[in-house]
This record gives C-alpha cells, sequence and structure tokens, in this order.
C-alpha cells in the first residue's frame, strides 16, 4: 500500500496579527521586522486558503503614558507647540504605515486605537469586553499604590517613574511604574529605587482604586490550556517554559546579608516556608500560599529596611487608570472616570481592527465573529518574547471569560477563542539587544531602505531561526568595522534571487526567444520532475504551518538552486528541437512552482516574474492548482507568448548603493 503523505489542516478562516507599535514613535527594524515575519505568513495563507478568507491586521497604539510622556518632553523642547497629542499620534501613525508599505507589509489594515473609524469601533469593543468581564465575575476593584509627584501634585503614569525591575534575575535596563521593559509585571512597591521623570526626586505611594482582571484565579484553565499546547510542533519550547514560570506560588528571595534583620522580625510574616539552603548560598526563598500574604510580608519587610526581589506568579491584571489620554472605560462597580490601561485594551484592539476593516468592505457587523469566535477559525499572533506575558496567560483568560460566569477552557461555538500564539526570540543588533529606551538603539526601519532592497530585508528576516535563539542582525553598511572585502550577511539569502534565480530566469527566457520565437512550447512534463515539485510543495506547507519560516527558507534555497544544475546537466543531450522542448516544458515547471513558493517572502518579484512568464496570477498564486501542471496556470489571453527581456536583465535587482560597492558608480 503507498504511503501517502499527512498534511497539516489549516483552518477555513484566518486572522494574522503583528503587534502593535507605540505611536510616540517611528519604526525601527525590529518593528519592521516583526511585521515582515506576520506578512510572510500572511500571504501565504492567501495562497493556501484563500485571500477572501484571511484578515491581516496591525495598528498604532495610540493610548498610555509612553505617548503622553514623549508628548510632553517635545512641547518641552520647544516642538508641536501648536499640537494637540492626538496631531502627534496621527503624524506618526501615517508615517509608520509609509514605512510598513515599502516594506511591503501587507495590511488589509494598519488601524490606529485613537483615531478614525478604528478608533470609534474601538471604543465600543472596549465597553463591551469590560462589561463582558464584569459579567464573568471576573473584575475586581483594588485600592492599589500609585505613584505621587509631591512637588508637582500630579499622580504618576507608568513611564514617568524609572527605577530597577525587582523581578529575580531579571537583566533590563529599566523599570517602569508597574513593569519593566522586558515584560516583567510587578506592584508599584516593590520597584527599586524609583525616580519621578518630572521633579528628578522619589515619589511617594498613594492609594488609589483600579480595576483588575482575576488572573490569578485563572491558574487551572492556564495549566489546562499550556498542557493542550505545549506537545505541538508549532508551539516555541521557550514560550512555554517563561509561562510556565507564573505558575508557581508568590515568592521573595532576600539576600544574605539581610538574614539577621530577617531572622528578627520573621514571626510577623504571614504564614510561609522557607526550604532549607546550605550555608554558603546568597540568598533564601520565602514562599506564600497567596499574593495577599506575600504583598503584607513586602511591606513588613520594606519598613524594617531589608531589600527583596520578588518572584513571578500570576498576579491581578490591572484594567483601569487615571492617565486622561485613554480609552474612557464605562462605569464597574462603582468606579467611574477611568481609562483602560493601555496593555489590555490593545490586547482586543485587533477585533476592533477586524471590525473596522469588514465594515470597510461592506461586511455585516457580526462577520468578525467568522474569524475570532469559530473553531473552524484561526487568530495567529506573531509578537516579541517580551510580550508573552500578555498575550498568553492575561489575554488568553480575558478572552475565554468573555463566555459569561460559567466560562471554560473550551470556549463553545460564538465565543472568542484561544488564539495561536507566534513568538520570536530577540533580534539583535550588532550581537547586542537593541531597545528605544535602552543604552543600544536600534536603527530606523527607514535607513535600511538606503542600502537594502525590501526584498533582501524580507529573505534575510525570513531565515533567521527566531523560533528558538536570539539572532543577531550586522549589516555591512552599518558597521563600522567591516572591511570593504567583507561579506554583507544581509544579502546572503538576497542572492538566491539575485544570483541562481536570476541566472534560471534569464536563461530560459533567452532559449524561449532564440527558439521558439518567444513562445513556451507544449511538450511532456516528467512524472519525476512533478514528484520533485510535489516534495517541495509539501515541505514548504509543513514547515509553514509549524511558523519555522527558516527552515522554509532551506526548501527554497536548495529547490531554486536545483533548478540550475538540472538544466546544466540535460542541456547538452536536449539537441533537438523536440529534446529542448521537453527540457524547457520541465524547466519551466520548477520555476513556476518556485514562484509560487517565493511569493509569500518576494511578493512584487514573484508576480513580475508570473506576468513576464505569462501566468494568470490568481491561477498560479492558488494553492488548489499548486499540483497541476504551469500549462493550466498560463493566461490563456497571452495564448503562451513571454515578454521577452533585454540582455543581462534583472528580474529581481540588486540595490544601487550595493552596485556602487561592487562596481563603482558606472554602474550606479
Amino acid at each position: 500500500m503507498e504511503f501517502v503523505r499527512p498534511r497539516p489542516n489549516f483552518p477555513k478562516k484566518a486572522v494574522v496579527t503583528g503587534g502593535m507599535p507605540y505611536g510616540n514613535k517611528l519604526l525601527h527594524f525590529g518593528h519592521v521586522g516583526m511585521a515582515v515575519r506576520a506578512d510572510i505568513f500572511a500571504r501565504f495563507l492567501r495562497d493556501r486558503i484563500g485571500k477572501e478568507n484571511v484578515v491581516f491586521v496591525s495598528g498604532t497604539d495610540c493610548y498610555g503614558s509612553p505617548a503622553v510622556e514623549a508628548f510632553r518632553k517635545l512641547q518641552q523642547a520647544g516642538q508641536y507647540k501648536d499640537k494637540t497629542i492626538r496631531d502627534f499620534i496621527q503624524i506618526n501613525h501615517d508615517k509608520q504605515y509609509e514605512t510598513f508599505k515599502n516594506f511591503e507589509v501587507s495590511f488589509n489594515l494598519y488601524g490606529a486605537s485613537a483615531l478614525g473609524r478604528s478608533g470609534e469601533i474601538h471604543n465600543e469593543v472596549s465597553d463591551w469586553f469590560v462589561k463582558a468581564l464584569d459579567n464573568a465575575n471576573m473584575v475586581s476593584k483594588h485600592g492599589s499604590l500609585q505613584f505621587f509627584d509631591k512637588k508637582n501634585n500630579c499622580l504618576l503614569n507608568g513611564r514617568q517613574v524609572v527605577g530597577k525591575c525587582p523581578i529575580q534575575g531579571c537583566q533590563s535596563e529599566k523599570g517602569y511604574a508597574d513593569e519593566c521593559d522586558l515584560g516583567h509585571q510587578y506592584l508599584p512597591q516593590d520597584l527599586i529605587d524609583p525616580v519621578s521623570t518630572l521633579s528628578g526626586e522619589t515619589p511617594e505611594l498613594v492609594k488609589v482604586e483600579n480595576l483588575y482582571f482575576n488572573l490569578e484565579n485563572c491558574l487551572p484553565e492556564l495549566k489546562e490550556w499550556i498542557a493542550s499546547i505545549e506537545r505541538n510542533p508549532d508551539t516555541a519550547p521557550f514560550m512555554v517554559k517563561e509561562i510556565k514560570e507564573f505558575f508557581k506560588d508568590p515568592e521573595i528571595y532576600i539576600k544574605r546579608e539581610y538574614f539577621e534583620k530577617l531572622k528578627e522580625i520573621k514571626a510577623q510574616l504571614p504564614p510561609h516556608t522557607e526550604p532549607e539552603i546550605n550555608e554558603k548560598a546568597p540568598s533564601t526563598t520565602l514562599i506564600f500560599a497567596h499574593l495577599s500574604d506575600r504583598e503584607k510580608a513586602c511591606e513588613i519587610l520594606a519598613k524594617n529596611d531589608i531589600h527583596y526581589r520578588t518572584g513571578k506568579c500570576m498576579t491581578p491584571f490591572r484594567l483601569t487608570g487615571d492617565i486622561a489620554w485613554g480609552v474612557p472605560c464605562p462605569e464597574i462597580q462603582g468606579i467611574k472616570g477611568q481609562t483602560f490601561y493601555v496593555w489590555p485594551e490593545s490586547l482586543w484592539a485587533p477585533i476592533s481592527f477586524t471590525k473596522t476593516y469588514l465594515e470597510s468592505i461592506g461586511k455585516d457587523k457580526d462577520e468578525w465573529k467568522k474569524y475570532w469566535c469559530s473553531k473552524d477559525a484561526q487568530v495567529y499572533q506573531f509578537l516579541g518574547e517580551d510580550n508573552i506575558y500578555f498575550y498568553g496567560p492575561a489575554q488568553q483568560m480575558m478572552f475565554l471569560s468573555t463566555q459569561g460566569k460559567d466560562w471554560k477552557f473550551d470556549a463553545p461555538e460564538g465565543s472568542l477563542q484561544i488564539t495561536k500564539i507566534c513568538p520570536i526570540k530577540s533580534i539583535l543588533y550588532m550581537n547586542q539587544k537593541a531597545s528605544s529606551s535602552g543604552a543600544v538603539k536600534p536603527p530606523m526601519a527607514d535607513e535600511f531602505l538606503k542600502y537594502y532592497t525590501a526584498e533582501q530585508f524580507r529573505l534575510h528576516l525570513m531565515a533567521m531561526n527566531l523560533t528558538n535563539n536570539n539572532v543577531g542582525l550586522s549589516p555591512k553598511a552599518f558597521n563600522p568595522d567591516a572591511k570593504a572585502e567583507d561579506a554583507d550577511p544581509m544579502v546572503t539569502e538576497g542572492n538566491l534571487l539575485t544570483n541562481v534565480y536570476n541566472r534560471v530566469l534569464r536563461t530560459m527566457f533567452y532559449t524561449l526567444q532564440n527558439n521558439f520565437d518567444a513562445i513556451i512550447p507544449t511538450a511532456e512534463i516528467d512524472e519525476s520532475t512533478m514528484e520533485i515539485c510535489r516534495k517541495a510543495i509539501l515541505d514548504v506547507e509543513t514547515f509553514m504551518y509549524n511558523k519555522k519560516f527558516n527552515q522554509v527558507f532551506n526548501i527554497i534555497d536548495v529547490f531554486i538552486r536545483n533548478i540550475n544544475k538540472y538544466w546544466v546537466k540535460e542541456f547538452n543531450s536536449a539537441d533537438t528541437k523536440e529534446k529542448l522542448a521537453h527540457l524547457v516544458a520541465n524547466t519551466m515547471q520548477f520555476i513556476a512552482v518556485a514562484d509560487v513558493l517565493i511569493h509569500p517572502v518576494a511578493p512584487s518579484g514573484a508576480e513580475r516574474v508570473a506576468d513576464m512568464i505569462g501566468l494568470d496570477k490568481d491561477k498560479a498564486f492558488n494553492w488548489n492548482n499548486i499540483f497541476d501542471k504551469f500549462y493550466t496556470w498560463l493566461d490563456s489571453s497571452k495564448q503562451g507568448k513571454i515578454v521577452p527581456i533585454k540582455e543581462k536583465e534583472d528580474f529581481f535587482k540588486r540595490h544601487a548603493w550595493q552596485l556602487e560597492q561592487m562596481y563603482g558608480n558606472a554602474n550606479k
């Protein structure tokens, strides 16, 4: 019995999201790198399940303290004097959209949480969402501590306080009011050495009532979720490991230098356990059964000048705050006049953007549910490892809680479903971690286009094994230590198209022009050729399903290089026009399949090749036809006639800067 290779099951409909850049800044290479990976997958899905079934959305994250603080500083420096913060965000949003467009990122909608129709719909979705959470008894009000600047007589928002992250082992450069720049969440009172950015002084802590999502009560469902995905081949092991770290009981870590003080006040602490340690251990651990007990212990330790750090665990997830620039929150449990904290509303913003897009193309107002609330659909969310906590535990449990009071992990049809998290490790810059708020600043995305084509950038990002490792980005154009003779890592993958595939295509076009009047001859295509194509197609499909983009590139790389080897091997024996037509037919099959496979990563180039070959793009870039012979993909109106090319014409081009480096101004 012949073995039939199993194929992955793709959803009938899909949403792809690619994170949300803050509205206070333009895009650096990391923003675009993430969006490019999401775009590659979205374009693949459009070819695989039909473009009418895929919605790819993102948008500017307009609200929150980063925008407020950035705008305040700019106005203080004399800029934007005649502008509002909304004007400031709109300017940045428009520039972000243009940058993404220049890198061929094909959002169905690049919205904005505060602007235009997407902003209006986002307000409506936010109102519905928090009421649904409250109806499920998953919202509580807590009198939490917030920083207050006495000199300026004002409460401080998240980015107006800077200190050190209290989470044990954290390597972040900056901690803010209740989260660090690596995404760790903690209580404001645990921030180490806080300083107000307004006054430069140590702020006070005052009690303010806010609304919280009861995330700490969701541990059973979170464990069920992780158990359901951790063995899947498309689940990143590092994501599972990181989320499981939050499953621990609340812990406090105290260094040896405070052991004597701790011994004196230990009886005052709430019930806890303390594992035995050896006499040389640098610290001890206090483990509590309840988060409230750990909070009380932290207060006692602080009063007695005992420095400590806290461990990861599930804490209540803040929903609201007092910052004026935010999405208005309706009155809940007597709390009114507040706005949403930026993180929760940004998690449901892709729903708002999906609704906005579907409305814009005339769909029914409930059409979004076919994408977000159906078991036949799947939402794929591409994000950096720093955001796993938010899109993982916080988002998944909030989504499930919208079912109502008796919500369960296996969400019924018609309710928000668990999404598929597609995280990546860090893209390092010159082998260092770069961030806008850190010591090493990332280059802005637009700078790359002065030296590299969008296709080269996209191919390089695709080939990075970011599902398992941090990977360095070291463009020669930005490396002051690079020598003239050094290879440029940024173009290594692009050379597959600008060198190898260009050569294959030119050879084929010259052959057709010189021997067949620029018309593709009709000849038999060997079954061995079809089988080689089938194998490459199925390999790409499997690796795409698992988001192993580096493996997808490897398959395409070998496939295209083998086209050239096949032609060289067979050409000398094609000594009659009939044999040459047979060789052309087989090679054209390889070329056509290669063009479909590179379409998600090099879309404009692949579509140009399709046009010049004379393919009907609706047939060619449609996986319902991918196992057919390429003749069935031809545009019948062109009758097999290709678009003739000139000598040394390139289908995929190098950047002008690269040509200047290679040949000087003569070829600029």
